[in-house]
C-alpha cells in the first residue's frame, strides 16, 4: 500500500468564504464572436448596398408603373344651359385610340370641369338619350359623333370618334370661363383611366 500523506503536508485551503484565486488562462467575456462588431459586414458597405438596391427597385417600378391604354384628344365641346337648373349640358366628342395590347373595354365615362369656382365631375347621360336632348337642344348635335357607352370595345391599335354628353352644376358664363374640361374613361381591368383634356 502506497505511503499515505499526513494531514500536515495538505496545501492550507484557505478562507472556506472566498473561492481560491484562478490559475490558467482566462477567457475574456466581452470579446464574444457572436456580436454584431464581429458578425456583420462594416457599416459604409452595408449602407452602399442598401442604397443600390433601393436605387434598382425604384428604377424598376418606374418602368413598371400603370400607364393608360388608350390615348386621344378631346376635339369638340358644346354646351348648352339648362334652364332653371342652374347647370350645363356638354357635348363632348372626343378621338379615342387603344395603344394597349389588347382589347379595351369601356366600364365608366365621366366628365371633369376645372372652373374658376372650383372642380366638378359629372357622370354621362345615357347614350339611349341623346336622341331626345338633341330635340331639345338642337345645338349639341353640331360635330357631335356615335355615343360612347359603357361595354363598348376598342381592338388593339382601333381609333374611334365618338361623343359623350355630360351635365355639371355651373352656369353657361363659368362653364365659358373654364380652364379644363376632361372626358375621363375608365376601362375594365387597368388601374388608370384614359383622359382626354382640352
Amino acid at each position: 500500500m502506497p505511503d499515505q500523506i499526513p494531514n500536515s503536508e495538505l496545501p492550507p485551503t484557505g478562507d472556506p468564504a472566498r473561492p481560491p484565486a484562478q490559475t490558467g488562462p482566462t477567457i475574456h467575456i466581452a470579446d464574444e464572436f457572436g456580436t454584431a462588431k464581429r458578425n456583420l459586414p462594416p457599416l459604409k458597405l452595408l449602407a452602399i448596398t442598401t442604397a443600390a438596391i433601393l436605387v434598382i427597385v425604384g428604377i424598376f417600378s418606374f418602368f413598371q408603373r400603370a400607364k393608360p391604354q388608350g390615348a386621344g384628344s378631346l376635339d369638340t365641346v358644346t354646351a348648352v344651359e339648362l334652364a332653371g337648373q342652374n347647370s350645363v349640358l356638354v357635348a363632348l366628342t372626343f378621338t379615342l385610340h387603344n395603344s394597349g395590347q389588347k382589347s379595351l373595354w369601356v366600364h365608366n365615362i365621366d366628365g371633369k370641369l376645372v372652373s374658376p369656382t372650383g372642380e366638378s365631375t359629372g357622370e354621362a347621360v345615357s347614350a339611349m338619350d341623346f336622341d331626345r336632348y338633341y330635340q331639345a337642344f338642337p345645338t349639341l348635335k353640331e360635330n357631335a359623333q356615335t355615343p360612347l357607352a359603357p361595354e363598348d370595345k376598342l381592338q388593339p391599335g382601333q381609333e374611334i370618334k365618338r361623343t359623350v354628353m355630360v351635365s355639371f352644376p355651373v352656369t353657361l358664363d363659368v362653364f365659358n370661363q373654364r380652364k379644363s374640361v376632361s372626358v375621363i374613361v375608365q376601362p375594365y381591368d387597368q388601374p388608370v383611366p384614359v383622359v382626354l383634356t382640352k
